[in-house]
Protein backbone atom coordinates (compact mmCIF):
# COMPACT_ATOMS: atom_id res chain seq x y z
CA UNK A 1 0.00 0.00 0.00
CA UNK A 2 1.25 3.49 -0.35
CA UNK A 3 2.00 6.39 2.23
CA UNK A 4 -1.82 7.96 2.30
CA UNK A 5 -3.15 4.50 2.58
CA UNK A 6 -0.84 3.44 5.11
CA UNK A 7 -1.80 7.07 6.82
CA UNK A 8 -5.45 6.21 6.67
CA UNK A 9 -5.66 2.99 8.12
CA UNK A 10 -3.35 3.95 10.90
CA UNK A 11 -5.29 6.77 11.58
CA UNK A 12 -2.87 9.28 11.70
CA UNK A 13 -1.13 11.61 8.79
CA UNK A 14 1.34 11.17 6.26
CA UNK A 15 3.40 13.82 7.70
CA UNK A 16 3.71 11.41 10.88
CA UNK A 17 4.80 8.60 8.99
CA UNK A 18 7.70 10.32 6.98
CA UNK A 19 8.69 11.25 10.64
CA UNK A 20 8.48 8.24 11.79
CA UNK A 21 10.46 7.17 8.55
CA UNK A 22 13.03 9.87 9.81
CA UNK A 23 13.65 8.63 12.90
CA UNK A 24 14.10 4.85 11.57
CA UNK A 25 10.38 3.70 13.20
CA UNK A 26 9.20 3.09 9.79
CA UNK A 27 10.94 0.85 7.31
CA UNK A 28 11.59 3.21 3.75
CA UNK A 29 10.94 0.80 1.01
CA UNK A 30 10.09 2.67 -2.47
CA UNK A 31 8.86 0.86 -5.65
CA UNK A 32 10.64 1.35 -8.84
CA UNK A 33 8.77 4.47 -9.46
CA UNK A 34 9.68 5.98 -6.09
CA UNK A 35 6.96 5.66 -3.98
CA UNK A 36 7.17 4.13 -0.57
CA UNK A 37 5.68 1.02 0.15
CA UNK A 38 4.13 -0.40 3.11
CA UNK A 39 2.94 -4.03 3.80
CA UNK A 40 0.47 -5.29 6.58
CA UNK A 41 3.22 -5.37 8.67
CA UNK A 42 3.79 -1.51 9.02
CA UNK A 43 0.42 -1.29 9.95
CA UNK A 44 1.08 -3.37 12.53
CA UNK A 45 3.73 -1.35 13.67
CA UNK A 46 1.75 1.74 13.90
CA UNK A 47 -0.80 0.45 15.66
CA UNK A 48 1.83 -0.80 18.72
CA UNK A 49 3.15 2.70 18.36
CA UNK A 50 0.08 4.45 18.53
CA UNK A 51 -1.34 2.13 21.48
CA UNK A 52 2.18 2.90 23.89
CA UNK A 53 1.79 6.70 22.68
CA UNK A 54 -1.71 6.25 23.93
CA UNK A 55 -0.33 4.92 27.34
CA UNK A 56 2.07 7.74 27.49
CA UNK A 57 4.88 6.17 26.40
CA UNK A 58 7.44 8.36 24.80
CA UNK A 59 8.61 7.70 20.60
CA UNK A 60 11.73 6.85 21.76
CA UNK A 61 10.50 4.49 23.83
CA UNK A 62 8.62 2.77 21.36
CA UNK A 63 11.78 1.47 19.46
CA UNK A 64 12.31 -1.56 21.33
CA UNK A 65 8.67 -2.36 20.63
CA UNK A 66 9.42 -1.66 16.95
CA UNK A 67 12.45 -3.59 17.04
CA UNK A 68 11.09 -6.70 18.75
CA UNK A 69 8.43 -6.87 15.88
CA UNK A 70 10.60 -6.32 13.00
CA UNK A 71 12.81 -9.42 14.45
CA UNK A 72 10.16 -11.89 13.77
CA UNK A 73 7.89 -11.77 16.98
CA UNK A 74 4.10 -12.17 16.83
CA UNK A 75 3.58 -9.08 19.62
CA UNK A 76 6.30 -5.92 19.92
CA UNK A 77 6.53 -6.07 23.79
CA UNK A 78 7.57 -10.46 24.10
CA UNK A 79 11.60 -8.91 23.46
CA UNK A 80 13.92 -8.25 27.10
CA UNK A 81 14.12 -4.85 25.71
CA UNK A 82 10.32 -3.83 25.61
CA UNK A 83 9.74 -5.76 28.81
CA UNK A 84 12.61 -3.28 30.49
CA UNK A 85 10.84 -0.42 29.17
CA UNK A 86 7.62 -2.00 30.58
CA UNK A 87 9.51 -2.01 33.77
CA UNK A 88 10.84 1.61 33.79
CA UNK A 89 7.67 3.29 32.49
CA UNK A 90 5.38 1.44 35.90
CA UNK A 91 8.45 2.39 37.81
CA UNK A 92 8.13 6.03 36.51
CA UNK A 93 4.10 5.57 37.14
CA UNK A 94 4.42 4.39 40.37
CA UNK A 95 6.21 7.27 41.63
CA UNK A 96 4.16 9.75 39.87
CA UNK A 97 1.12 8.55 41.62
CA UNK A 98 3.16 8.46 44.64
CA UNK A 99 3.07 12.27 44.38
CA UNK A 100 -0.31 12.81 43.14
CA UNK A 101 -1.55 10.84 46.13
CA UNK A 102 0.79 13.16 48.74
CA UNK A 103 -1.26 16.69 46.94
CA UNK A 104 -4.22 14.89 47.25
CA UNK A 105 -4.11 14.36 50.60
CA UNK A 106 -2.82 18.10 51.06
CA UNK A 107 -5.68 19.12 49.28
CA UNK A 108 -7.98 17.54 51.25
CA UNK A 109 -6.55 18.29 54.34
CA UNK A 110 -6.53 22.04 53.04
CA UNK A 111 -10.19 21.87 51.95
CA UNK A 112 -11.29 19.87 55.44
CA UNK A 113 -9.43 22.86 57.14
CA UNK A 114 -11.48 25.62 54.80
CA UNK A 115 -14.73 23.92 55.59
CA UNK A 116 -14.11 24.18 59.53
CA UNK A 117 -13.30 28.00 58.93
CA UNK A 118 -16.43 28.49 56.87
CA UNK A 119 -18.44 26.53 59.58
CA UNK A 120 -17.41 28.38 61.91
CA UNK A 121 -17.95 31.91 60.60
CA UNK A 122 -21.25 31.31 59.33
CA UNK A 123 -22.11 29.98 63.13
CA UNK A 124 -20.39 33.43 64.04
CA UNK A 125 -22.57 34.90 62.02
CA UNK A 126 -25.58 33.90 63.85
CA UNK A 127 -24.16 34.12 67.24
CA UNK A 128 -25.52 36.39 69.51
CA UNK A 129 -24.63 39.92 70.23
CA UNK A 130 -21.22 39.95 72.21
CA UNK A 131 -20.16 36.53 71.13
CA UNK A 132 -16.14 36.25 70.10
CA UNK A 133 -15.16 36.90 66.94
CA UNK A 134 -13.97 33.50 64.71
CA UNK A 135 -10.13 32.94 64.47
CA UNK A 136 -8.69 32.41 61.48
CA UNK A 137 -6.70 29.12 61.56
CA UNK A 138 -3.87 30.31 59.63
CA UNK A 139 -3.20 33.65 62.16
CA UNK A 140 -1.12 32.91 65.49
CA UNK A 141 -3.38 33.42 68.18
CA UNK A 142 -3.86 37.09 69.78
CA UNK A 143 -3.19 38.36 73.17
Amino acid sequence: MRIGELAERAGTTTRTLRYYESLGLLPARRTGNGYRSYDEDDLRLLQQIRTLRDFGFELEETRPFVECLRSGHPAGDSCPASLEVYRRKLAELDECIGRLSAIRERVGTQLDQAERARARLEAAATAPEGAPEPRCELTPPGP
